[in-house]
């Protein structure tokens, strides 16, 4: 699912905000579509998408008081999975419920990583709060979030 694909939202790394970490604006046509492209472009910051099978799916549920904490519980699991289980998603098919509580559930797609065939670029340690923002947009969403490499 490249960005701009339909149904897939926009995002772009956003060099002149942290020098030593990376941060992206995510402009999407819905809340779902807001997660989906979070973890689109976090793969993208991770690893070359590309260069990861599509030979693992798992099911994510997550729940939150808010939708910018949902998003920052989603980022972060997705981080989490990368290191604990050596698997990163470019693939996600999201549906958001609620008002508060907020829940997440998650149909993501991916691979193991395997170095000599994945192509690996920064490893993402954390989502920070520096910058952290989501707020609708228009008719959309728009996020912007900085991530400690």
């Amino acid at each position: 699912m490249p960005p701009g694909a339909p149904g897939v939202g926009r995002y772009v790394f956003l060099e002149q905000i942290a020098l030593a970490d990376c941060a992206l604006r995510i402009d999407a046509d819905g809340l779902a579509d807001l997660f989906e492209t979070g973890a689109a472009a976090l793969a993208d910051l991770m690893v070359d998408p590309a260069t990861v099978p599509r030979s693992v799916e798992r099911r994510i549920e997550l729940a939150a008081p808010r939708v910018d904490l949902l998003f920052y519980d989603w980022l972060s699991e997705l981080i989490l999975r990368k290191d604990r289980d050596r698997e990163v998603y470019p693939e996600a098919r999201v549906q958001v419920t609620g008002a508060g509580p907020v829940t997440l559930q998650a149909q993501v797609r991916g691979g193991i990583l395997d170095p000599p065939r994945t192509g690996l670029r920064a490893d993402a340690k954390a989502v920070t709060f520096h910058r952290f923002r989501v707020e609708p947009a228009g008719t959309g969403w728009q996020a912007e979030v900085v991530i400690d490499i």
